[in-house]
Parts: structure tokens; C-alpha cells; sequence
């Protein structure tokens, strides 16, 4: 996959997906730098000035997933607040799910000990922010409970289950993803059917 001329992050976003590929197709440490610079068509020098290892790799995963949690949560904010948004907001976070993500967490699931042996910041980024997108999704519910705020979590974490659920079968990933949405608006509607008595309480004369 020879790169042709690409702004910074268009690099960085090719560089990641091919040793997301080589990762999980060789094994993370039989896997070397060379090798993904080779993969791209680029020197290892080019390289290594996106990215100082295999390990600053690995933990872009969790940046990038943090990040695009982060502007979840500022799309929210900018949305007229609803139960209605709940839905939405959860059903578009799925969506967002592409084929590299869905590669990265397969990785991620496989490798738990690479994981545990990266700093600590790799998984609180993405921890914190997927636990507040919940909690802000939760308060948009005025009868809300914590058991419905950790269903809100289950929701936003369907597309890890529904990849760790397939992991043994032949499953495409149009249908990994079909899948998490439907798991998704299951919980989702059943948070929000337990509203509709609050909802109709507050409503009336």
C-alpha cells in the first residue's frame, strides 16, 4: 500500500490502519516497523516520525476512540435536549463504528496484556470519556436510574460485544455491525419505555 501524497493525519490514519492489519494478521511482535514502513511504501524514517514505536501505535487506538467520544459529547451539547436523544446519540455512536475500528478492537481484545503493560493513561482517556458520554445521555432522562445509566454504558460498549460474540463464527462486518445496532436499540427502547410513565406523570394537569 504505497502512499501517495496525504496531509499529516491522512498519513497517520493509513499508517494505523496498516499496522492494525499487520498486527492482527502476523502477531503484534512479530510485527516490525520496517515491515509497516515497507506495507506503505514509505521509509522507516517516515515512519517513526508519526509514530516513535509499535507501542505509540497501540495507544493511538485508545486517543482516537477517546477523542471521537469527546466530540460525542460536544454534538450533545448542541442538540435541543430529549429523551429522543438518548437514541440517537447511542444508535450514532454504533454507526461510527468503520472496519478500522472494528480491527482495533479485535486487537485490543486479543493482546489484553499488551494492554496492561502500556501506561494507564491508554485506557483512561477512553474510559472517562465513554462513562461521562453515558452519565450526560442518562441525564437527559428525568426519571433515570444507575441501572439505567449502565445500560446506557452496555449500549455504547455493543459493538465490543457484538465483535467479541463473533469471534468464533464467519461473520461479515456489516453484519458485526447490524448486529450491535440491533442489540443497541433493544436496550436503548426498553430505558426508554420505563420513561414513559415519569414522562406522562409530568405532562399532566
Amino acid at each position: 500500500m504505497a502512499l501517495t501524497k496525504r496531509s499529516g493525519p491522512e498519513t497517520r490514519a493509513a499508517i494505523l490502519d496498516v499496522a492494525l492489519e499487520l498486527f492482527t494478521s502476523r502477531g503484534y511482535q512479530a510485527t516490525s516497523m520496517r515491515e509497516i514502513a515497507d506495507a506503505l511504501g514509505i521509509k522507516k524514517a517516515s515512519l517513526y516520525y508519526h509514530f516513535a514505536g509499535k507501542d505509540e501505535i497501540v495507544r493511538s487506538l485508545f486517543d482516537q476512540r477517546g477523542a471521537e467520544a469527546e466530540e460525542m459529547l460536544s454534538w450533545i451539547a448542541g442538540q435541543p435536549p430529549s429523551p429522543e436523544l438518548v437514541k440517537t446519540a447511542v444508535l450514532k455512536w454504533v454507526d461510527s463504528s468503520s472496519a478500522q475500528k472494528l480491527r482495533g478492537i479485535r486487537f485490543l481484545a486479543a493482546n489484553p496484556l499488551l494492554v496492561r503493560t502500556l501506561d494507564a493513561r491508554t485506557g483512561e482517556r477512553i474510559g472517562s470519556a465513554l462513562g461521562t458520554l453515558a452519565d450526560a445521555l442518562a441525564a437527559l432522562l428525568p426519571g433515570h436510574t444507575p441501572g439505567d445509566a449502565l445500560q446506557l454504558r452496555m449500549a455504547l460498549l455493543g459493538i465490543n460485544a457484538a465483535v467479541a460474540a463473533a469471534a468464533r463464527g464467519d461473520f461479515t462486518d456489516d453484519e458485526i455491525l447490524a448486529a450491535a445496532r440491533r442489540s443497541a436499540t433493544v436496550l436503548i427502547d426498553a430505558v426508554l419505555a420505563r420513561q414513559q410513565p415519569i414522562e406522562r406523570a409530568r405532562s399532566a394537569p
